[in-house]
């Protein structure tokens, strides 16, 4: 019971959101507060200002590291929405003549995690919802294109892994390796799953489909283990992409002539190009050890953030659209396009961020890490599981998500620390990637009939569940 009391916040938040439908920055703002009177009411370790202090320069420092990415990412996100690009990829796609079963793989299981591991907040269904509304019925286009973006959790470069590596006290490539291999069955379930609802019904497509499923792993969970998750999911992406678009073209008697990388798409390629080369850079002079910024438990290397390339690639975008005609639909200002995009999403991390610190230090998470401990391993996989998938669901973001249940993981014994912060990273990461906010961005992309809502909302939800099963599975096989 004590243990259900101190989780009165995150129940608070999970109420009000699933209960009475409010938008997740609100929850979060209650959240933080009902800490805040519990703390001073005595109901948990005595307040004192040493530990407010310690959860202040903590929060800060994990906001720091986080909005250094989401702000030049969101303008990242602008900027390609203006000139047209991610228009240009479902173009290019449609224009290259590949089967059904190749279509759906190169989509699912890289275009899709591709763009969406290069800059997050959906915009991966930018491309992919047209793409998809064009090639297939309406209501199967929806539901593969929620299919296939809850496939990639490694959205934004990475971050959430990052973040939840600083609040686990884990190093972020082991995290983000370990994660690959707890939501391996995912991507083959998920990938599956667009395949059926395409109709494909071919086995040599599902033999196919095995052999991309096994590269797609093999280079996320390389990638992360050896470059870090900054680059894990493009690359993964990216090569599985150039495999399924190669291996198609041979099957159509070796057409290459008529693949054309699309020249809009350069700044996709930019990103990628600088995003590599710094990861050199500070291998060879570890140039981002010069820059330290410390909380009390957490620290952040701003120089080694991937914000560092999203800016370079910005200044590049600004000089190369001074002279570009704009958009119809493009007369806001870059800033204040900026400002309307990120307030909501920074706010609510923050105050996530917050919540979860003071939760912290205030010893609210010694009940549920004791619980945690209590239990045999497949029974805490399973529980870490529920648990990411509520806050992944809930907050609508893998990194609000992480915030929530990642500091009570860090309390763990070094042994299993590792394997139940992936857990809760791979939960969180799928079910946010379900969550209401995706489905109703692809709804808004699609322009919704009267009962696609509730038709996506319940499917999106299933997926949810499918996902948090597949997630305790890979971890138990794991274990």
């Amino acid at each position: 019971m004590l243990a259900l009391f101190h989780l009165s916040p995150v129940l608070l938040v999970t109420a009000m959101l699933v209960v009475l439908r409010r938008p997740p920055v609100h929850a979060a703002i209650a959240g933080t507060l009902l800490v805040v009177v519990l703390w001073l009411a005595g109901a948990a370790d005595a307040w004192h200002l040493g530990s407010l202090i310690a959860a202040a320069q903590d929060t800060a420092v994990l906001f720091a590291s986080t909005a250094f990415v989401i702000v030049p990412g969101l303008a990242f996100v602008i900027f390609i929405e203006r000139l047209g690009v991610n228009q240009a990829f479902s173009q290019w796609v449609r224009s290259l003549g590949l089967g059904r079963g190749d279509q759906l793989v190169f989509i699912v299981l890289g275009l899709a995690p591709l763009l969406e591991a290069m800059t997050g907040f959906g915009v991966s269904l930018i491309a992919t919802v047209p793409l998809l509304l064009s090639l297939f019925e309406r209501r199967v286009a929806l539901r593969i294109a929620l299919t296939g973006m809850a496939i990639m959790p490694w959205g934004t470069l990475g971050l959430a892994s990052v973040i939840g590596a600083s609040l686990a006290h884990l190093d972020a490539p082991a995290l983000a390796s370990t994660s690959a291999l707890t939501s391996a069955p995912v991507f083959l379930a998920l990938s599956a799953m667009a395949l059926y609802l395409a109709g494909v019904r071919e086995s040599r497509e599902w033999r196919s489909l095995g052999g991309f499923w096994l590269l797609f792993v093999g280079v996320l969970y390389s990638a992360s283990r050896w470059l870090g998750p900054e680059v894990a999911g493009v690359a993964a992406g990216l090569v599985t992409a150039v495999t399924v678009l190669s291996a198609g073209l041979r099957r159509r008697d070796g057409e290459r002539g008529a693949v054309q990388w699309p020249r809009q798409a350069w700044p996709y390629l930019a990103l990628i190009v600088l995003i590599v080369a710094l990861k050199i850079l500070w291998a060879i002079t570890a140039w981002q050890d010069h820059w330290v910024v410390q909380g009390a438990q957490v620290s952040w290397k701003p120089l080694a953030s991937p914000g560092v390339a999203l800016i370079l690639v910005l200044i590049g975008l600004w000089f190369h659209t001074r002279n570009v005609q704009r958009q119809p639909g493009s007369d806001v200002s870059l800033p204040v396009a900026l400002v309307a995009r990120a307030k909501r999403p920074l706010l609510t991390i923050f105050f996530f961020l917050a919540m979860s610190q003071m939760m912290v230090k205030a010893g609210f998470l010694a009940g549920l890490m004791q619980l945690l401990a209590g239990l045999s391993p497949t029974a805490a996989t399973s529980l870490v599981a529920m648990l990411g998938a509520l806050s992944g669901y809930m907050t609508g973001s893998n990194v609000g998500g992480n915030a929530i249940f990642m500091p009570a993981i860090a309390l763990l014994p070094e042994g299993s620390r590792l394997l139940l912060a992936a857990v809760q990273n791979s939960a969180a990461g799928h079910a946010a990637l379900g969550s209401l906010s995706i489905v109703m961005l692809i709804l808004g992309l699609a322009k919704p009939q009267a009962q696609e809502e509730s038709d996506l909302v319940r499917f999106g939800f299933a997926l949810v569940c499918l996902n948090t099963v597949l997630v305790a599975l890979g971890a138990a096989l794991l274990a």
